[in-house]
């Protein structure tokens, strides 16, 4: 079975997740720099079979779009334009930057590792995967 795998996008980094090839857990992977994101993916593609990409969608407590969301729509065209064949779903990502930094405190990370918001984005895709799959 191939994997899925969740970004959390942003303007200058974005945090990446990964399942088992079962599809049964959430993994964090790594953060890129948005800029080097599609080549990132193009060459993670080529040693690893990804069926789905979940990409963070974010809402304002409204449920309307929120301005990031702006941003995303031109980076999902160029996805689906660059990889035709791997299905895009979208994730609601409210709330999980603030869920990120909690668990970071729950697990003890000392105070310098929890300012690195590279990890701070890794977790966040990981949480979005993670409320992707919870969703079946």
């Amino acid at each position: 079975m191939a994997r899925i795998l969740a970004l959390d996008y942003g303007k200058v980094r974005t945090g990446i997740a990964i399942t088992d090839e079962l599809q049964l857990i959430a993994s964090g992977l790594t953060t890129v720099e948005t800029k080097d994101l599609i080549p990132f993916l193009v060459d993670y593609l080529n040693q690893e079979e990804v069926e789905t990409f979940v990409v963070g969608l974010p809402k304002q407590m409204d449920n309307t779009p929120s301005e990031s969301e702006i941003l995303i729509q031109p980076f999902l065209k160029k996805l689906s334009d660059k990889f035709p064949t791997i299905r895009v779903e979208r994730q609601d990502e409210r709330f999980t930057s603030k869920m990120a930094f909690q668990s970071m405190l729950d697990s003890g990370m000392k105070k310098k590792k929890r300012q690195d918001k590279a990890i701070i984005d890794e977790i966040s895709a990981t949480l979005i995967l993670q409320a992707y799959l919870n969703r079946f």
